[in-house]
């Protein structure tokens, strides 16, 4: 009796080991309990009456229509605008300074005279914006200027050379003009006046060479000015990413509209910080036109040089508050010949009040070449009345309002 006992004791000891080893390697061998066991199951429709359709499932689904675009997506925007902006290629030479020794009489005994200057190429790059079926592309004149040659490169990969039509430097704008094969896709510009605080923008670009890219932010305001940028500015503001590359390509809206050329960014590290800059497309469009009409810029100019009045100088010299003070006034212009002085305070400009430089600089600028203006002055507590014959803004190295 103790010995089959024992056995029985050894087989059930046999058994309780397979049953752990084939449980803990295999566990897919062992039958497991009904209430552990799991499926996912489709959702069951319940049957409709005979000669009824099937009542449809409530049950929410994520799926878009073929070709949709997902809510929050700005795809539609982007490849409308896409094939509009195009990549800028500059190549300019360089004169390399000659080293010292070339001159010495002992080293050109030896090495001969190299007569020639050696020089070298300096590449650059930058984006702009077809504006027109025929070629026209708009973009900055800071990533053209000085180059010896320009090379576009469009979205479908077409390279062409490029000759520049005109150039705005007062605006940092800049046409150039290549030949295609076939009418190339233009870009749409935005409504005047149609862009405010908040809207949703995209910039696109081609930042450090690395293709074309887009990022999206918001408009962070409108009409930053006295940045130092440019002597006429009028800056949208916008958080969306810019990078060095990015100069002179387009920011759109939601619709794949031209809101602006980008054209600079804030930053202490030399990349986007959240602060970049862009020339609104109203203004781009203006110069824009007239370059490609008569291949410049004209603008109306008087030569007088002005400052904020402050409460300080109002008390010291008799000035009212309103309106700038002339400091500066050019021999020979046109202020000189119309008796303007030192020390006036200009008020109006042709009956419309003056606020600040940089709005004396606007009103005078968009007066053409020959026009007489009326200007109102108060001179030594005195209102007096003057009028100058607008001429021709000079270059900006040498030209005052």
């Amino acid at each position: 009796m103790q010995r089959l006992w024992l056995i029985f004791a050894q087989a059930v000891t046999i058994a309780l080991a397979v049953v752990f080893v084939l449980t803990t390697l295999k566990p897919g061998w062992m039958p497991m309990p009904a209430q552990l066991v799991s499926a996912p199951t489709a959702p069951q429709t319940p049957l409709a009456p005979k000669g009824q359709a099937p009542a449809s499932s409530s049950a929410p689904t994520t799926a878009f229509a073929e070709g949709g675009e997902a809510p929050g997506s700005y795809r539609a925007a982007a490849q409308r605008a896409l094939p509009s902006v195009v990549h800028i290629f500059t190549s300019q030479e360089i004169a390399v300074p000659r080293n010292p020794l070339a001159n010495d009489p002992f080293f050109r005994h030896f090495f001969g005279d190299q007569a020639e200057q050696p020089v070298q190429k300096r590449s650059g790059l930058g984006s702009g914006v077809i504006v027109s079926p025929e070629g026209y592309i708009l973009t900055n004149n800071h990533v053209i200027e000085s180059a010896d040659q320009i090379e576009i490169a469009l979205d479908d990969g077409a390279k062409y050379p490029a000759h520049i039509v005109g150039r705005d430097p007062e605006t940092d704008l800049a046409v150039l003009k290549i030949t295609a094969r076939k009418p190339l896709p233009s870009i749409h510009f935005v409504p005047a006046d149609n862009i405010a605080v908040g809207d949703v923008v995209l910039a696109i670009g081609n930042p450090f060479g690395v293709g074309q890219t887009v990022t999206m932010g918001i408009v962070s305001a409108t009409g930053r000015s006295q940045l130092g940028i440019n002597t006429f500015e009028n800056f949208i503001q916008t958080d969306a990413a810019i990078n060095p590359g990015n100069s002179g390509g387009a920011l759109v809206d939601t619709r794949g509209n031209l809101v602006g050329i980008n054209t600079a960014i804030y930053s202490r590290s030399g990349g986007s910080q959240g602060i970049g800059f862009a020339i609104p497309a109203a203004s781009a469009h203006q110069v824009m036109e007239e370059i490609i009409k008569t291949g410049s810029v004209v603008r109306g100019w008087i030569g007088i040089q002005v400052q904020e009045i402050t409460p300080d100088l109002a008390s010291a010299f008799n000035l009212p508050l309103q309106g700038v003070l002339i400091a500066g006034i050019s021999r020979g212009s046109p202020a000189d010949k119309g008796g303007l002085l030192p020390g006036d305070a200009l008020l109006t400009i042709d009956g419309q009040p003056v606020s600040s430089a940089q709005n004396v600089l606007e009103q005078v600028a968009k007066q053409p070449p020959g026009r007489l203006v009326k200007l109102n002055l108060v001179r030594r507590g005195k209102q007096v009345e003057a009028t100058v014959q607008v001429a021709r803004r000079p270059p900006p190295a040498a030209s005052s309002e």
